[in-house]
């Protein structure tokens, strides 16, 4: 273990140099309690945004699943696993499956104009889909769109005080005029056991699955702040916000910003 006395030194001096400074000013700073104070450092503009659609009754989700809990470790993506209750049938119901996570897939499936769902699937930054089983395919829809400037075009910044959460989306400029500010929570990583099903006696491992996702405000191509009461980011084991694009369908759209809210720590 280091020692600990340059450290102890350091902050003696420093506040020493912070009492003098308000000596020569000739007032003394009150303590600002309810300065925003960064959760910790924020990514900006992330990489991209991923959004897995999977289930526990899918045979061919596990490479999927696996390959998003490298993606939900990162700190440039924004990784979101929504599990669907469609395979059900198949003799195991996903205990993290929602009505609300199924339909946001089918919501998917007209924007893109498709006929059906499947899984895995993974939608990239709202605009494309892809095998989420695919390592390649992912990691080159995520480059792809970057270079193509498809990818987190407004920076997202969040902070926090003791009772409430600060987002400030940016200024869009000459981009997009509207969006909706959605927020996403999602459960901490936990291991499940697949009792029946196509993935019957197997221990999977389910990072980011969406728990709830509701719709915070509008947001029209200005810098503008947005907050959430503590008590509800709390209560969940992690959360997200997406700045997405709404088609006057009400379908979704590209998401043209990202950022983690409250981001569990691994297992």
């Amino acid at each position: 273990m280091a020692s600990r006395g340059p450290l102890r030194l350091a902050a003696i001096a420093l506040a020493l140099s912070t009492f003098a400074g308000a000596a020569l000013a000739g007032e003394t700073e009150k303590p600002q309690t309810d300065k925003p104070q960064a959760d910790k450092p924020q990514v900006d503009k992330p990489l991209g945004v991923v959004e897995l659609f999977t289930s526990q009754g899918c045979s061919s989700c596990p490479p999927a699943d696996e390959f998003f809990a490298e993606l939900a470790t990162k700190e440039n993506v924004v990784a979101l696993a929504y599990h669907v209750n469609y395979w059900d049938y198949l003799g195991w119901q996903d205990t993290l499956s929602t009505k609300e996570n199924t339909d946001r897939q089918y919501d998917y499936m007209r924007a893109f104009g498709s006929r059906s769902v499947y899984t895995p699937q993974a939608v990239i930054n709202g605009r494309s889909h892809v095998n989420g089983a695919s390592r390649r395919d992912v990691d080159g829809a995520l480059a792809r769109m970057d270079r193509a400037g498809e990818g987190m075009r407004v920076g997202i910044k969040v902070s926090r005080t003791s009772d409430r959460v600060m987002i400030d989306a940016g200024d869009a400029g000459n981009g997009p005029a509207d969006a909706h500010v959605v927020i996403v929570y999602f459960n901490s990583p936990q291991t499940v056991q697949i009792g029946q099903g196509e993935n019957s006696g197997r221990n999977l491992t389910y990072w980011n699955a969406v728990s709830d996702i509701q719709t915070a405000g509008m947001w029209h191509g200005k810098a503008q702040r947005y907050e959430l009461p503590m008590t509800e980011i709390s209560k969940k084991g992690g959360c997200a916000v997406l700045l997405q694009s709404v088609g006057k369908d009400g379908m979704p759209g590209p998401i043209l910003g990202a950022a983690f809210i409250h981001k569990p720590d691994r297992l």
